[in-house]
């Protein structure tokens, strides 16, 4: 049985003295994965720009002028060189995104191609399209679709501070469809939309208390792209990032927590310290859909220095 969190209990972890919190983090953290594997997945945008979504941090609306290159639904030739080379770089799953509102069921029959080529290489994968009904959910399982991302963002009192094109229920209603299927889900949320602690207390409690809990949980510090209406936000303390990342570690003990966008922003100490939290997944590559991130050699380095080493597709590293 999925232990209910409520706020109260979530509020305390958040006033912790931050080094007895990341301790308790990395005890719990132990307890279900090997502290020195970090999965690794790739991230490729397979359509770029156009999106009626009116979300404030993202370049790829239509609403703001970014100045992004706006690019059609890749060929599969091109998105199977792209997963080879995330293979041969170390990741172990390959996640693809579409800047849609949601597919067209026109799309679909695509879509699973794309799918099936890529796991033929002997990659997870993962897909992030926008709202899917149910049978559009059941067509990618039946393709063997690993995974879906569908992000709740950040608290539901927050939320239509940040997107009015999409109410929060509809991502529940997405993720509902999704988890019934048995596609495991991947959720998470941004850091640095100008949410105050409760915002971040009650955005962990919705992902907490899914009816499913995410298997994967993303948690994105703000890329502050201009032309969005957030590019002047104020950057987020590194330590409340990091307290964000030993909580949610704490109370979803048997999630992969992943460090994603901004991370290229994060210094050595910084990642250090989340990794200590409970964080055990990154994105490798040069982009995240449309932003920039951290590079590989760099990585590459830091996992020298930290003893760290990239889980690969048969490691056990959840003892769940």
């Amino acid at each position: 049985m999925v232990e209910r969190w409520n706020f109260m209990q979530i509020k305390k972890l958040f006033h912790k003295p931050l080094l007895e919190l990341i301790f308790d983090a990395q005890s719990i953290h132990r307890k279900y994965f090997n502290p020195l594997l970090i999965q690794i997945s790739t991230l490729l945008s397979i359509k770029t720009g156009n999106c009626p979504e009116d979300c404030k941090y993202c370049s790829q609306s239509v609403h703001y002028k970014t100045n992004l290159k706006t690019e059609k639904l890749m060929d599969i030739d091109k998105i199977l060189i792209a997963a080879q080379k995330a293979k041969n770089s170390g990741s172990k799953r390959f996640c693809m995104g579409a800047a849609w509102r949601n597919p067209k069921d026109r799309d679909m029959t695509y879509l699973t191609k794309i799918i099936q080529s890529v796991k033929s290489l002997g990659m997870e994968t993962c897909m992030t399209l926008g709202h899917l009904s149910y049978d559009q959910a059941q067509l990618l399982y039946q393709a063997g679709l690993d995974f879906y991302n569908h992000n709740l963002d950040t608290s539901p009192e927050f939320y239509q501070k940040v997107i009015s094109t999409r109410k929060y229920q509809d991502r529940l209603n997405t993720i509902d469809n999704i988890v019934k299927t048995g596609i495991k889900l991947c959720s998470g949320g941004i850091l640095g939309l100008g949410e105050t602690m409760n915002d971040r207390i009650n955005f962990l409690l919705q992902l907490v208390n899914l009816p499913k809990l995410p298997e994967s949980v993303p948690i994105n510090m703000l890329v502050k792209i201009k032309g969005t209406p957030l590019e002047n936000n104020d950057d987020i303390e590194p330590f409340d990032f990091i307290r964000t990342i030993a909580v949610a570690r704490i109370i979803m003990p048997r999630s992969y927590i992943r460090l994603s966008a901004g991370r290229e922003k994060m210094n050595e100490q910084t990642q250090a310290m989340c990794f200590m939290s409970g964080a055990n997944s990154i994105f490798y590559g040069c982009k995240l859909l449309t932003t920039v991130n951290s590079n590989i050699d760099k990585d590459v380095m830091l996992f020298n220095k930290l003893g760290l080493k990239p889980e690969h597709i048969n490691d056990k590293n959840n003892n769940s």
